[in-house]
């Protein structure tokens, strides 16, 4: 039987990459034949920087396992789950003669980034459902009472500020970048920042056609590039459900995620 204890540190340590941001892989020994340095279901997870908590049972087999955890990390465009078949014998030079079957699942290797500008009612409900997802979630807004009800997670950060604005110098290339705050008025500086300094996957502003169309005009009007103001998506969300808050926040994550997997398919 494999140690608890050993798989309840996995657990703790993958909480705790997944809360920091730090890409990691679990290994778990899920079929083993003839004879292998640990039971079925053995775990170990492991970061850029090595073994962080668990084992496959030490040895030649888990410093392969290792190596191939680090090749995933540096690959970019390699899968998330990979399954690898490995003969003790033949591969390793082991003399226990068995056969293991290792499968690798990675985590958070290419860091989805999504900032929330605004905390109104649509905003609460597409935070609920990023927080569910593997990514990082900031969300600003000045009204600290909205900010309170921002749905607790261990990925989710809000905070309320004057400037929301400001916070755009500060978000991480590649980032996206959801705009959602009381209205145009405030909605346009954060735009205006996003645009002009441009490398995000994703700037979205919600609102309707009309909107769409002043917007636009307003933001070449303050000399923000033509081209950058064309890729402004606005109105957001497919075009699914209905115009309550879950169910407009079902369609905006929804293209985030296709924004998302579309760019990783081509390597971006």
């Amino acid at each position: 039987m494999v140690d608890s204890e050993s798989l309840r540190a996995v657990l703790d340590a993958w909480k705790a990459c997944a809360s920091s941001g730090v890409a990691s892989v679990t290994v778990t020994l899920v079929q083993a034949r003839g004879s292998a340095p640990q039971e079925t279901g053995a775990k170990l997870l492991a970061t850029a920087s090595g073994l962080m908590a668990g084992t496959i049972g030490g040895g030649r087999l888990e410093a392969h396992a290792l190596r191939r955890a680090g090749s995933l990390l540096a690959d970019r465009s390699s899968a998330a789950c990979e399954l690898e078949t490995v003969n003790l014998q033949r591969d390793l030079g082991m003399t226990c003669g068995g056969e293991v079957s290792l499968l690798y699942e990675t985590h958070g290797q290419r860091p989805w980034n999504v900032t929330v500008f605004g905390a109104g009612h649509v905003a609460q409900s597409v935070v609920r459902l990023l927080a569910t997802l593997e990514c990082q979630v900031r969300v600003f807004d000045p009204r600290v009472e909205w900010v309170q009800k921002v749905c607790a997670a261990p990925n989710v950060r809000a905070a309320a500020v004057e400037d929301m604005a400001a916070q755009v110098a500060a978000l991480s290339a590649g980032s996206y970048v959801v705009v959602m705050t009381q209205g145009h008025a405030t909605d346009v500086p954060v735009l205006r920042a996003a645009l002009e300094r441009g490398g995000f996957a994703y700037v979205g502003v919600m609102g309707s056609a009309v909107k769409s169309k002043r917007i636009r005009a307003e933001l070449e009007a303050c000399g923000v590039d033509a081209e950058r103001v064309a890729a402004l998506r606005c109105p957001i969300g497919l075009p699914i459900g209905n115009n309550t808050p879950n169910e407009i926040a079902v369609s905006v994550v929804a293209e985030l995620l296709t924004v998302r997997d579309e760019r990783r398919t081509r390597g971006d």
